[in-house]
């Protein structure tokens, strides 16, 4: 049995933030991270962050990653980091199972625990949606940015939200050739600012339409579009064809909360938030004493928003196991504050409105 004081599952932006915190005030922390590299969605996003200098606009999300390890390295004497470990399970009284590589099985209990273990990409249901060549948008981002490895020869994208279209810019940069993004919904969801980028580019963006179906033998050889009513319903004789070898599916994430749903956490479902979520207070924690909760898992939302939620999950379960940061209660006011900054406006309404039905 492996003992440590406070245990962070996740080693994405919501999961380091939380670690450097508890770090800093005395903590004695381990992170688990599945991944063989810590950073999370961050290792692939070479795009500039927007938002503030204090969640480092300006600055690409691998950049992001390496400033968080390197503040994570200064704390070394209070920090241990296991790569390529995959917690299995939080059980009854509060033993977390774990997979490090392919062999080694760990049990570890801890004094107090952080789950930031992220999200999950959803798919889409037609016919033909197995065959190899249909990928989610953050599987071609792995590929591309962190492995060098090009999906394909053309690409027809399924979403126009912020990830579907930094997607198909990337893919653009990459040599690839984005036939068309195709949007569900009435208008295209994402910052006009990246869809203005490919749509300079070329590349149409089609609203009210999606694909239908997906053709091939061994692998993707063309699909089916079809255009879609006010109702979301398909509109007969509008199918199309397009010859294309790759499809990428960006149609949001649902987080990953079935180590919480184990755990006993109190649970909800909000469709703002993604789906099911832990219910939590203002200092994060769950309705499990001492199980806090950051980033995805607890609601999505941009990487900016999961490294401040860290950052007061780190600083709430320090408190919670007897350390006191310094300056704690003005470091969470201006934390609370920056959150409130970027959930501010309309494009926040849905952020603000499910997080309201979250609390314990």
């Amino acid at each position: 049995m492996k003992r440590c004081e406070l245990l962070v599952i996740g080693g994405g932006p919501a999961g380091l933030c939380a670690a450097i915190n508890a770090a800093k005030a005395g903590c004695r922390v381990t992170v688990l991270e599945r991944n063989p590299l810590m950073g999370g969605q961050l290792v692939k996003q070479t795009h500039m962050f927007f938002g503030s200098r204090k969640q480092h606009a300006a600055s690409r999300g691998i950049h992001i990653a390496e400033l968080l390890e390197r503040e994570l390295a200064g704390l070394q004497d209070n920090v241990e980091l296991l790569t390529s470990t995959t917690a299995l399970g939080i059980y009854e009284d509060g033993v977390v199972t774990a997979m490090r590589g392919e062999e080694r099985y760990m049990r570890i209990k801890s004094d107090a625990l952080v789950v930031a273990s992220g999200a999950c990409e959803k798919s889409l249901a037609f016919e033909g949606n197995d065959l190899p060549g249909i990928y989610g948008a953050g599987a071609v981002q792995t590929l591309m940015n962190v492995y060098g490895v090009s999906v394909g020869d053309s690409v027809v994208m399924v979403g126009a939200g912020n990830i579907g279209l930094i997607v198909s810019y990337q893919l653009l940069q990459a040599g690839v050739r984005v036939k068309r993004i195709l949007d569900a919904a009435p208008r295209i969801g994402g910052y006009l600012v990246h869809a203005s980028k490919v749509a300079r580019m070329g590349v149409p963006i089609e609203t009210s339409c999606t694909v239908r179906r997906a053709f091939g033998g061994d692998s993707l050889e063309a699909v089916e579009t079809v255009r879609l009513d006010g109702d979301f319903r398909p509109i007969a004789g509008t199918e199309r064809i397009i010859d294309t070898d790759v499809l990428c599916i960006s149609v949001g994430l649902t987080p990953l909360t079935e180590l919480l749903a184990m755990a006993g956490c109190d649970m909800c479902y909000i469709p703002q938030l993604g789906g099911m979520v832990p219910k939590k207070d203002e200092n994060y924690m769950t309705s499990v004493d001492k199980l806090f909760v950051a980033g995805d898992v607890s609601g999505i939302e941009e990487a900016s928003a999961a490294m401040v939620e860290g950052s007061i999950a780190g600083i709430c379960a320090a408190r919670a196991l007897g350390h006191e940061p310094a300056d704690a209660d003005a470091a969470l006011a201006e934390l609370r504050a920056q959150l409130d900054s970027l959930r501010a406006g309309p494009a926040g309404k849905h952020i603000r409105d499910g997080v309201s039905q979250t609390a314990l």
